[in-house]
């Protein structure tokens, strides 16, 4: 029971990094919001790379682009690929000092954009300005609160 418990927790961290993707903010702002659900799986990936790992980053990817409305599989390809690499490194990352984590999380940030950014070329998409690259590193600041909260939440909700 208590796994299921912590599975529904994992799931609902997720969902709610969903949320913040799409919940609506102004225009000038968007530019600055941070990749949620990259973050967020990059600690369920690196904390539990065993539950969490390529077919659930993939998973994540194709609801993000479902709520998002981009093409399908776009962000399931980097996401996968963004896991992969947590999964191998996953041991190592958890010994760094978080500030040396968050250098580590911008660059895990800024492949996944540039996997996005390569799939939107691939597709003929319009590719975005230089405001595109603006969020991983917001993201980078952010890291050490969502890894202090999600670390909490884990050691209280999941085993």
């Amino acid at each position: 029971m208590n796994n299921h418990r912590g599975g529904m927790v994992i799931l609902l961290t997720l969902v709610l990094a969903l949320v913040l993707t799409i919940i609506p903010i102004p225009d000038w702002a968007k530019m600055f919001r941070p990749q949620w659900y990259t973050l967020v799986l990059i600690y369920w990936a690196m904390a539990l790379p065993a539950r969490i790992g390529v077919f659930a980053a993939a998973g994540l990817g194709l609801a993000v682009d479902v709520v998002t409305g981009t093409l399908l599989g776009q962000h399931a390809i980097g996401l996968a690929f963004v896991a992969y690499v947590v999964q191998q490194t996953s041991q190592r990352l958890r010994l760094f000092p978080l500030w040396q984590q968050a250098v580590i999380v911008l660059a895990l940030l800024l492949l996944e954009r540039a996997i996005l950014f390569w799939g939107m070329g691939v597709s003929h998409q319009p590719l975005p300005g230089l405001h595109f690259w603006i969020a991983p590193f917001v993201g980078m600041i952010l890291w050490p609160w969502i890894y202090i909260v999600l670390r909490d939440v884990r050691r209280r909700f999941v085993t």
